[in-house]
């Protein structure tokens, strides 16, 4: 039996379209092994979302080459559809798939054989018009379900259109039917993904037209028997609407948990990124949220470093940041992407500034995420506890996004516990008491 390894880079929506295609190399006969084990072929499902994620992918190759030398080296995702003849130079890969051949790999693959240069197979993205149903289980307790794949938006600095193509949903009831079969392998959270999942409807049925909206996404999966916890990753906040967030508060399912895209606290870059919205209805966003969830775990993702960003827009960003009740930051220092319209915009900020302006942003987001946890010692939650031995103990997160430790026990893998959280412990974790249990921490 051939064995097949994998390695997925980005973000949640590569991780749910590496395990459908990984299943698909099992049906066809497969061994799945681990990427630090040796193979006859390794996969590397690319990002290109970040320069250090370009960066990563000769690493990764190297790694492959030093388990077997002989292996058959594919590359598919994003970097793979934006830079084919740059990932097919490096050295010892084989095969390069853009964003519709991706799904198709085995019909690409034959007897394994090394290749003298690597192959190439990608189309135009005007192309990529379809949408292909993913889902991830098996490497995680919580599984990432695709609902929506691709993006209408213009924003200045993104390459992902390019890469992803347009805007295209799953069919309603297909979404159902994947929910359900993910809970009938016993995964307690389920994680819904895509580019701009917000835009859910678009494209379901091969046209522009919506024929069902994400609230109503929403509305149909919280109804789905089986399914314990159900958690809305990145979502634009011009598409996050009152009667989604009023729902979530109110459903059976739906955590109280959102990350929701900033970029920046200033509205004149704001404007320059060509986001779809300003300062002030994002404001708006987190104060609703607040009204209907104040325990609710509200991320925000911030570019720092964007052309023309001076030191009063960084600021303004930081004040903005300061000001609003949000859980945590994800902060991602400005790279010039190729093809973007910012690429070529007046004015860059130095590297050495985007460095120290992300450095204070990081900084913020700790804050920020203490005094979150801060805000919850004392509180009854239900934690879902991970898998994997961490130095001897087991890590879980709260319906709210609050992560705890434990000493390891293998009994509390894939379990759900109410817990009253005590105190925050040296490395910002917080401590508990079982509350449905005799065992105490």
């Amino acid at each position: 039996m051939k064995k097949v390894a994998f390695y997925t880079l980005g973000c949640k929506l590569n991780f749910s379209e590496t395990s459908t295609i990984a299943r698909g190399f099992q049906e066809e006969g497969y061994e799945r092994v681990g990427f630090s084990e040796k193979a006859d072929m390794y996969v590397i499902n690319t990002c290109s979302v970040t320069e250090n994620a370009d960066k990563r992918f000769k690493s990764i190759v190297r790694q492959a080459l030093k388990l077997n030398p002989d292996a058959f080296i594919a590359a598919i995702g994003c970097y793979a559809q934006l830079k084919p003849e740059q990932l097919a130079a490096v050295g010892g890969v084989d095969l390069v798939l853009g964003a519709t051949e991706k799904f198709k790999i085995a019909d690409y693959v034959n007897d394994l054989s090394k290749n003298i240069m690597g192959e190439i197979h990608s189309c135009e993205i005007e192309e990529a018009d379809f949408y292909v149903g993913s889902y991830a289980i098996g490497d995680r307790t919580r599984a990432f379900l695709k609902v929506q794949d691709g993006c209408d938006y213009k924003c200045t600095f993104c390459t992902i259109p390019l890469a992803r193509g347009i805007s295209r949903s799953d069919m309603l009831e297909n979404v159902l039917k994947n929910a359900r079969k993910i809970s009938e392998k016993g995964i307690k959270e389920i994680v819904l993904t895509g580019v701009n999942i917000g835009d859910f409807g678009k494209g379901e049925f091969g046209d522009k037209r919506h024929e069902h909206t994400f609230l109503e996404l929403v509305q149909a999966l919280d109804s789905v028997e089986g399914i314990h916890r159900l958690r809305i990753s990145s979502i634009e906040p011009n598409l996050l609407k009152n009667e989604t967030i009023d729902f979530v508060a109110n459903s059976n399912s739906f955590a109280p948990h959102f990350h929701i895209p900033l970029q920046s606290g200033s509205d004149e870059i704001l404007k320059q990124m060509k986001r779809r919205y300003l300062s002030n209805l994002y404001v708006d966003r987190v104060k609703r949220i607040r009204e209907v969830m104040p325990d609710a775990c509200i991320g925000v993702d911030v570019i720092v470093g964007f052309p023309g960003e001076s030191d009063a827009h960084f600021l303004e960003t930081y004040h903005f940041l300061s000001a609003i009740d949000i859980s945590y930051l994800h902060v991602f220092t400005y790279s010039e992407r190729d093809n973007t319209p910012a690429a070529k915009m007046m004015d860059p900020v130095p590297l050495k500034v985007r460095s120290k302006r992300s450095k204070m942003l990081r900084g913020l987001s700790v804050k920020k995420r203490r005094a979150f946890y801060e805000s919850q010692l004392g509180t009854m939650r239900t934690v879902l506890f991970e898998g994997e031995n961490k130095d001897g103990y087991i890590h879980g997160f709260t319906e709210n996004y609050v992560k705890v430790k434990a000493p390891w026990s293998p009994s509390l893998v894939n379990t759900l516990h109410k817990v009253e959280l005590t105190q925050i412990d040296v490395d910002g974790l917080v401590r508990f008491e079982f509350v449905d249990s005799k065992l105490a921490v």
